[in-house]
C-alpha cells in the first residue's frame, strides 16, 4: 500500500493506494468520527463490493442507498433520495457518507454531504479508473442540470480517499479507456515524463497490468494532490486540471449525458485543445501529433461528434464554469507538459479548430 497526502492544513487528508483495501477496516476507522455510516452506491457496483465493505464496517451503524446507474442520474432528483434516506434514518451532524461507486457517486454523494445539515463528512471509495486517478480527488462535487454539467455543486473535501485497485478487475474495457483520458490529461498540463512513460507503457495499462495501473494512479494522485494543495477553490492554476473539459463537457451535454462518457468527451477536448494551441503556434506540429497519438493509442476518440456543429458548440461552452464576466476562457497548452487557463486567444482561433475537428475523420465515441 502507498499512501499520499492533499495538503490543505485543517482539511489535509490521506489517499490510501493498495490492493485488497476494502477489507481493511484500519483504512476507514481513524476518519469516521461518529457511529453513523450512510454508504452510497449504485445498482451495478452494489452486487459487486457493497457486501464487503459493509462487513469491514461492521463497528459502525451502517444505512444504504443504493441508486442507479448512469450520467443521466446525476441530477437533484437522485441528490434528494440520498437527502430522503439521512432524513428518514435521522441522522445527525456526526454521521459519515461513504461513496462507493464511480465518478457519479463520488461526485453527487459528496455533494449530498456538503449539503446535508449544512456539512457531513463523507469518505471517497472510487471503483473506476477514472474516480480513482481524478474526481474521488479535490473536494469537487455536484450534479448536473439539463442546461450544463455540473454547474450545481460544492468544494467539500473528504476525509479520505481509499483506492482498492482490485476492483478494477471488474470494471469495463470501456470504462478503462474512458479512465485512461485523465491520466494522460495530467502528462500534459504539468508533468511531461509522465506523459513520456504513458508513451511506452500504454499497452500495459490496457492490458491491465497491476504493476503499471498501480504506478500511473499513484503519479496521477500525486500531480492532482499538489495542484489542489496550491489552489483548492480553483481561483487560479487548479483550471489547468480540466484541459479538454470546456469542450468535453459540451459534448456530454450536447449528446444527452451517458452517450459519451466523461472520459471520451475529455480525451476529444484534449485533442481540440491542442489542435487550437498548435493554431495559436503555442505548440509545434510534433507535439500535437504525439498528443493525438497517445490518445488514439488509448482507444479514445480525438474528434467530436459530426451532430454537433460549431454553432451548437459555442452555444453549450457558453455555460461553463470558466466563464468569467461573459468571458469564455480555455486550458490550452505552451507544451507538452505544460498548461495555462486564458481568456487571451484570438476567437477566429476557436472557431476554425471547431470547424476543423468537424470534419476529421474519426469523429464520434
Amino acid at each position: 500500500m502507498q499512501t499520499l497526502t492533499v495538503e490543505l492544513g485543517e482539511r489535509s487528508y490521506p489517499i490510501h493506494i493498495g490492493r485488497g483495501l476494502l477489507d481493511d477496516p484500519q483504512r476507514f476507522a481513524p476518519h469516521i468520527r461518529g457511529q453513523r455510516v450512510m454508504i452510497v452506491t449504485n445498482e451495478t457496483v452494489a452486487p459487486l463490493y457493497l457486501d464487503r465493505l459493509k462487513a469491514t464496517l461492521s463497528g459502525f451503524l451502517v444505512d444504504t442507498v443504493i441508486l442507479p446507474d448512469g450520467e443521466e442520474y446525476k441530477n437533484l432528483e437522485t441528490l434528494n433520495r440520498i437527502y430522503t434516506a439521512l432524513l428518514e434514518g435521522r441522522f445527525d451532524r456526526r454521521s459519515t457518507l461513504v461513496a462507493l461507486g464511480g465518478g457519479v457517486v463520488g461526485d453527487i454523494t459528496g455533494f449530498a454531504a456538503a449539503s446535508y445539515q449544512r456539512g457531513v463528512d463523507f469518505l471517497q471509495v472510487p471503483t473506476t479508473l477514472l474516480s480513482q486517478v481524478d474526481s474521488s480527488v479535490g473536494g469537487k462535487t455536484g450534479v448536473n442540470h439539463p442546461l450544463g454539467k455540473n454547474m450545481i455543486g460544492a468544494f467539500h473535501q473528504p476525509r479520505c480517499v481509499v483506492i482498492d485497485t482490485d476492483t478494477l478487475n471488474t470494471l469495463p474495457d470501456r470504462e478503462l479507456h474512458a479512465g485512461i483520458a485523465e491520466v494522460i490529461k495530467y502528462g500534459l498540463i504539468c508533468d511531461r515524463p509522465f506523459f513520456e512513460w504513458l508513451e511506452e507503457h500504454m499497452e500495459g495499462l490496457l492490458a491491465r497490468e497491476p504493476g503499471t495501473l498501480a504506478y500511473a494512479i499513484h503519479r496521477s494522485c500525486q500531480d492532482k494532490a499538489q495542484v489542489v494543495a496550491e489552489d483548492e477553490r480553483e481561483s487560479g492554476r487548479r483550471a489547468i486540471l480540466n484541459l479538454g473539459h470546456t469542450f468535453g463537457h459540451a459534448i456530454e451535454t450536447g449528446m444527452g449525458y451517458g452517450v459519451w462518457l466523461h472520459g471520451e468527451g475529455v480525451a476529444a477536448g484534449m485533442v481540440m485543445a491542442a489542435r487550437m494551441s498548435r493554431r495559436l503556434g503555442w505548440i509545434d506540429d510534433g507535439e500535437l501529433t504525439r498528443t493525438e497519438a497517445l490518445v488514439r493509442a488509448a482507444g479514445l476518440p480525438c474528434a467530436p461528434p459530426p451532430e454537433l456543429s460549431p454553432d451548437r458548440f459555442m452555444q453549450l461552452m457558453s455555460v461553463d464554469k470558466k466563464v468569467l464576466d461573459g468571458q469564455l476562457r480555455l486550458v490550452l497548452l505552451r507544451g507538452i507538459g505544460e498548461a495555462v487557463v486564458t481568456a487571451e486567444f484570438d476567437p477566429r482561433a476557436l472557431e476554425e479548430t471547431l470547424v476543423e475537428v468537424g470534419r476529421m475523420k474519426d469523429a464520434g465515441s
